[in-house]
């Protein structure tokens, strides 16, 4: 039977559209996904949204709207945004679905019988937009003088009665779990950040609200709903059918790892594994923290006007495209910055004029000068030396996209493109075709072999693209011809405006 792999993305707060982030991130793990199939493995691929909390009551007042009709109608954004780009999810949780309710539930009661929840007044600083609790060493002064988190948003003093989660007991197990496990949070430097904020000391976690009602109710404490991040986390459980202790729970539970922006790895990496140790539940294997995608390498705001709907970009540019340069561009686990001339130029040099290019004039001229018949792979040293460059390319872009290492694998894998363009060029197949035709099909085949390797290996990434290409070349086994092949990859063009401001 075929290993399991569980793999998820954060659960996106829906308060407003996706952005190129939510993009982003869902791009990655689809790729992991899609790599980990083609490695024979029994993939799980979650994502969802995290509906709950007061930042969503509050945005769907401000528009006049129905909490629950608010939140379904941004639901639906995520979930589209998904299905667009080609993300091959397993399941789509919504924290405001009954099953969810119901995980849950299970969770706290777990947790309430391991004695660790404690009803009591909560006093301190709050941030509605991170839905977060800060302690005053962390907040930082804002430019009029006002107390801000450490992300930069505000925060207000609130007082009210709470359930606490008792965190500062598991302070010692948590560090055990960071020094024995040292690939629990990658990259590095978020774990030497985690390690760092643990070492200084935690205290226990306000885990319940009771002034507003949006949101999972804590069993036998009425007017108490569950502090958000308590369900969002439980998702992760949800999307294999916890509580149920059978079936793909048994199957995929811990999870291999969980895919989230940096700015979540507390809640991830101290407070999630605190809450599985209390219930006596698996930890997840990995956490792995991505970096912020930039615009012209600044922070993407409303008042700035930078933030860009990855979907206009999608339909703009093509999705597979817009996978590739975001997965090729940034080095996974750092910042990044992109803007559209910079998606122009990276796939208009590595998919349209090197890959594409490649494909399109191999696959033609077998289809011109050879009755649209594949042949033979060459058995001359020059061939050999190149499909072995080609093998050798695909097994370290596995190797890299193995530590989500997505920008390195690829690099190695245009490496082995541009080693075919070269020997495409020096080979010059259209001049044997007068001089020696029988060469001229041993070339040619053996590209054809190089291109569909090619193509298998970056299909995670560019997945539409590559299996259209791959069907092209597989029609022609057994003798059979192969259709007129069409370009794959189309050079792209910048408006006039934008090349101007470019």
């Amino acid at each position: 039977m075929a290993e399991p792999y569980y793999i998820t993305t954060a659960i996106s707060y829906p308060n407003g559209k996706p952005h190129i982030g939510h993009a982003y991130e869902a791009i990655a793990a689809d790729a992991m996904a899609r790599f980990r199939r083609a490695q024979g493995r029994d993939v799980r691929l979650v994502t969802g949204t995290d509906e709950h909390g007061l930042k969503m009551v509050q945005t769907a007042r401000a528009e006049g709207r129905d909490t629950l009709e608010y939140a379904d109608e941004m639901s639906g954004y995520f979930r589209k945004m998904c299905d667009d780009l080609n993300i091959s999810y397993d399941a789509f949780v919504r924290t405001t679905e009954p099953r969810h309710y119901e995980a849950s539930v299970a969770i706290w009661k777990a947790m309430e019988k391991a004695g660790d929840l404690y009803l009591d007044r909560y006093e301190g600083w709050y941030s509605v937009r991170d839905e977060a609790f800060y302690d005053e060493s962390e907040l930082i002064d804002g430019d009029g003088g006002e107390r801000l988190s450490p992300q930069g948003t505000p925060v207000e003093w609130t007082t009210e009665e709470t359930w606490f989660f008792r965190l500062s007991k598991y302070q010692d197990r948590l560090l055990s779990l960071y020094r024995d496990n040292p690939d629990f949070i990658r990259p590095e430097s978020r774990r030497n950040e985690v390690v760092r904020f643990v070492e200084g000391g935690l205290k226990d976690l306000s885990v319940s609200r009771t002034s507003f009602d949006w949101g999972v109710p804590v069993p036998g404490s009425p007017g108490h709903v569950m502090y958000v991040w308590v369900d969002a986390l439980t998702t992760y459980m949800t999307g294999v059918g916890f509580p149920e202790r059978e079936g793909e729970y048994a199957r995929f539970w811990p999870a291999d790892v969980h895919l989230i922006g940096k700015d979540i790895v507390r809640f991830h990496a101290v407070y999630w594994p605190a809450f599985l140790m209390s219930a006596n539940l698996p930890l997840p294997k990995q956490v792995f923290g991505h970096g912020f995608l930039l615009a012209r390498g600044e922070k993407m705001s409303k008042s700035l006007g930078n933030v860009v709907d990855p979907m206009d970009l999608a339909a703009d540019f093509g999705v597979d495209q817009l996978r590739y340069f975001l997965l090729r561009e940034i080095s996974f686990g750092q910042d990044g910055s992109y803007s559209r001339e910079a998606i122009v130029n990276r796939v208009n040099s590595e998919l349209a004029n090197s890959f594409g290019n490649l494909a399109q004039r191999s696959l033609s001229m077998v289809f011109k000068n050879l009755g649209a018949v594949l042949p033979a792979a060459g058995e001359a040293d020059e061939d050999r030396a190149l499909l072995d460059q080609v093998r050798q390319a695909c097994e370290t872009l596995a190797a890299e996209f193995d530590q989500f290492a997505f920008s390195a694998g690829l690099e190695a894998w245009m490496g082995a493109v541009f080693a075919c363009n070269a020997y495409i060029d020096t080979a010059a197949p259209w001049a044997l075709k007068k001089t020696d035709p029988e060469r001229m099909a041993a070339v040619l085949g053996t590209l054809v072999v190089a291109v569909r390797e090619l193509a298998e290996a970056v299909k995670p990434v560019i997945p539409a693209s590559a299996e259209k290409l791959i069907a092209l070349i597989d029609s022609g086994k057994d003798g059979n011809p192969i259709a007129q092949p069409t370009p794959i990859f189309p050079r792209l063009e910048l408006g006039e405006e934008e090349e101007a401001a470019a």
